[in-house]
């Protein structure tokens, strides 16, 4: 299970570190977000997922939880600070639930139905499930990018040439 979600993660933030804070932060034409708040909902959706319907505290600040929780939107461009240490959380946040798991912090779960259907009734199948959830982001960050890489040829090609008069 860690295996996969360590992967996931790594891919994502492979994906945050060949863009510009620019495109992270653009919103293509067709979408509600962006490429950045994929990244943060992905972080917060799988604290919330274990920790959350466990009965404890998440190990995430508030504040990126009302930045990207299910059901928000990008309500501002983020600042490189703030993509750094959202890249640092993606990864130690899944050490520190490893390390929750082998002290048996998870005693009990808030039975939870996914907007996907799935019905998680355990921090176990919460983790398998987060992984598909991760994917699913991914790949809409995927393909905010190639919108983003599609419009920018596009404005390229709009260019129009001046012709200077002699």
């Amino acid at each position: 299970m860690f295996n996969t979600s360590r992967k996931l993660r790594k891919r994502f933030i492979s994906l945050v570190e060949s863009m510009s804070i620019e495109d992270l932060n653009y919103i293509p034409e067709g979408y509600n977000n962006n490429i950045i708040w994929n990244f943060g909902h992905n972080i917060v959706t799988h604290q919330l997922l274990c920790y959350n319907k466990s009965g404890l505290t998440p190990r995430i600040d508030e504040k990126w939880i009302k930045l990207f929780r299910k059901g928000s939107k990008p309500e501002r461009d983020l600042t490189e600070d703030e993509i750094h240490e959202l890249k640092k959380l993606s990864i130690t946040l899944l050490e520190k639930l490893d390390e929750d798991l082998v002290k048996g912090v998870f005693r009990k779960y808030e039975k939870y139905v996914s907007g996907l259907g799935v019905t998680i009734t355990t921090v176990s199948e919460a983790i398998k499930f987060n992984n598909v959830h991760e994917g699913v982001h991914i790949g809409y960050a995927l393909g905010m990018k190639r919108v983003i890489e599609h419009q920018r040829k596009s404005w390229e090609n709009q260019t129009p040439t001046i012709a200077i008069a002699q």
